[in-house]
C-alpha cells in the first residue's frame, strides 16, 4: 500500500478552513455510530407477516425487524421487551385486537396499521399522523409508508387517542391484561387467566394456574378497573374470578370458604361478602 493512499486517507479525514492555514479533524459517520431504527410486525397470518418483512427488507435495509407477533398479547410482550421505533399492527388479531394494543402503545412508538379495505377506518387514519397499509401490502404502497416513517423517526410518535376516537373505540373499558413481576422477568397476563388477586404487604399477589406474580396496584384500584360481573370481592384483601370457583365449603365454625377449580387452597369469605354465596 503506497504513500499515495495514505495521503488520500488523511485528506478525507481532515477539513481545512477557508484560509488554508490549518486543518482540524472532522468526525465522519460510521455504521457503528448510526442508530438503526427498530420495528415489530404484529400480524396473525404467517404468510402475510413474512411477505411484509421481506418487502421491508428490500425497501428499507437499515430497518431492523427485531420481533414478529401473531396475536395481540405477544405484540405487547414484544413491545415491552424491544421498545421499537415502529410497530406494524394488524387491526384484527386474536387475544387482543390491534386497536386494543394501540391504546396501550399510545405515543410510545410510531404505528402503522395493517388493515383490509375499510373506507371508514382509512378516513379516520388520514385525520392524523398515523399510517395504514392495506393487506396484502404492495411494494408501491409500502414505499410511501417507508418514506413517511423515515421523516418521522426521531420525532415524538402520534398519540392514538384521536384516531381511536374517530374509529369509535370506547375511551376506556374493563381491565384486560396486567404487567406482573415474576422473579427478574415481567409477565403480561390476561385477566381471564387469573384465578384471584390477594393483598400481600405492599404488593398484590396475582395467582394463575401456572403460578404467582406480584403487582403494586392495590385491591381498591383493581376493583375499579375489573369487570364486576366476573371478579367478585370476597374479602377486604381478596378478589376472585367467578369462572375459577368450583364451589363453597364451610369451616368448623360455619364460615364460607371458596374452593377453586384448580389448586387445594381455600379462600376465606368475610361476613360482608357472604351474601354472594347464599344460593350455593
Amino acid at each position: 500500500m503506497g504513500p499515495g493512499w495514505k495521503g488520500r486517507r488523511v485528506h478525507a479525514m481532515m477539513e481545512r478552513d477557508e484560509s488554508g492555514a490549518g486543518a482540524h479533524p472532522r468526525l465522519l459517520p460510521t455504521s457503528a455510530t448510526l442508530m438503526r431504527p427498530r420495528a415489530i410486525i404484529a400480524e396473525d397470518e404467517p404468510l402475510l407477516r413474512e411477505e411484509l418483512a421481506e418487502l421491508l427488507g428490500a425497501l428499507w435495509p437499515q430497518l431492523d425487524v427485531v420481533a414478529q407477533a401473531g396475536n395481540g398479547i405477544d405484540a405487547l410482550r414484544a413491545l415491552e421487551q424491544h421498545a421499537p421505533d415502529v410497530l406494524f399492527l394488524d387491526i384484527l388479531m386474536p387475544g387482543m385486537t390491534g386497536l386494543e394494543v394501540a391504546r396501550q402503545v399510545n405515543g410510545r412508538c410510531h404505528v402503522v396499521f395493517l388493515t383490509a379495505y375499510d373506507q371508514h377506518a382509512i378516513a379516520a387514519f388520514e385525520q392524523g399522523a398515523v399510517d395504514y397499509v392495506l393487506k396484502p401490502a404492495t411494494a408501491a404502497r409500502l414505499a410511501t409508508t417507508v418514506g413517511r416513517l423515515k421523516a418521522r423517526i426521531g420525532h415524538p410518535a402520534q398519540a392514538m387517542d384521536s384516531v381511536l376516537h374517530e374509529l369509535g373505540v370506547p375511551a376506556k373499558g374493563h381491565l384486560r391484561w396486567i404487567n406482573a413481576s415474576q422473579g427478574q422477568t415481567v409477565r403480561i397476563i390476561t385477566v381471564e387467566d387469573i384465578a384471584y388477586f390477594q393483598a400481600d404487604s405492599k404488593y398484590t399477589r396475582v395467582v394463575t394456574p401456572q403460578g404467582e406474580s406480584l403487582i403494586r396496584k392495590p385491591i381498591k384500584e383493581l376493583l375499579e378497573e375489573l369487570d364486576p360481573a366476573t371478579f367478585w370481592q370476597i374479602h377486604r384483601s381478596t378478589i376472585v374470578n367467578v369462572n375459577a370457583i368450583a364451589g363453597v365449603v364451610r369451616d368448623e365454625r360455619g364460615r364460607p370458604q371458596v374452593r377453586l377449580k384448580r389448586g387445594a387452597e381455600l379462600l376465606p369469605v368475610s361476613d360482608a361478602y357472604a351474601f354472594r354465596f347464599k344460593q350455593m
